[in-house]
């Protein structure tokens, strides 16, 4: 067994299944799992609670003012098997998932000092390799060293039948035409924003996943994690 730790990278477009599949990878491989959208969701969270978003659009002072009050960690959840996300310590892996916290997202996502403070997080986390890490900007901006980078992308109606499905699996609300009008705006937004906006990297390994199945998106990704430490 080759005991080489790399950084592994999984950019890709919203509700593409990424945070699933680099979770089930990092466990299958011993390795710790980010979820970098998390971060953003909890930015976004903080910022909602606190009245932040305003008839004109965001607070933008006050959010750079909060930015040292925003503290965001990970912990194992053993029974669910993955990580969980806490805002100042508070568990609110739920709460980010709500549609709300997903159709405010973008915006405070695209804003150059929260992600560079998400970004310094990310780099901190990384250090000693042996990481999985999924988002927009992993490959190009986080980590542009990584030994293997993964872009995955499916069409916006596979998408948002998939967040679709999740969300009423969790008994939450759900419209389907409104997840899919939210899907490709957050598509829109994060491709055009100024700063680390999701494109894909000249060395990332391109994965539509429209008609694969998860099996099969395992046993593609293991391939390619073979391939990068050289088995």
């Amino acid at each position: 067994m080759n005991n080489k730790k790399i950084t592994i990278a999984i950019d890709g477009h919203s509700s593409c299944g990424k945070s699933t599949m680099a979770k089930d990878l990092a466990r299958e491989i011993g390795y710790v799992y980010v979820d970098t959208g998390a971060m953003y969701r909890c930015v976004t969270l903080y910022a909602l609670r606190h009245g932040l978003f305003t008839a004109e659009g965001i607070d933008t002072e006050a959010l750079r003012r909060s930015m040292d009050d925003i503290h965001i960690s990970f912990r194992f959840n053993a029974e669910a098997g993955r990580p969980d996300t806490y805002l100042n310590g508070e568990l609110v892996e739920r709460d980010i998932r709500s549609m709300e916290v997903s159709s405010h997202v973008s915006p405070i996502a695209t804003l150059d000092f929260v992600r560079k403070a998400m970004v310094r997080q990310q780099q901190q986390m990384g250090r000693d390799k042996g990481i999985v890490m999924d988002g927009r900007d992993i490959g190009t901006v986080v980590f542009p060293d990584a030994e293997l980078k993964v872009f995955v992308t499916a069409s916006p109606r596979v998408r948002a039948q998939r967040r679709y499905d999740e969300l009423k699996q969790k008994g939450m609300m759900a419209d389907f035409d409104e997840i899919l009008k939210n899907v490709e705006e957050r598509d829109y937004i994060d491709s055009h924003r100024a700063v680390s906006p999701l494109r894909r990297a000249d060395d990332a390994q391109l994965l539509d996943n429209s008609n694969m199945t998860i099996a099969q998106q395992k046993q593609w990704l293991m391939e390619r994690f073979a391939e990068a430490v050289g088995q």
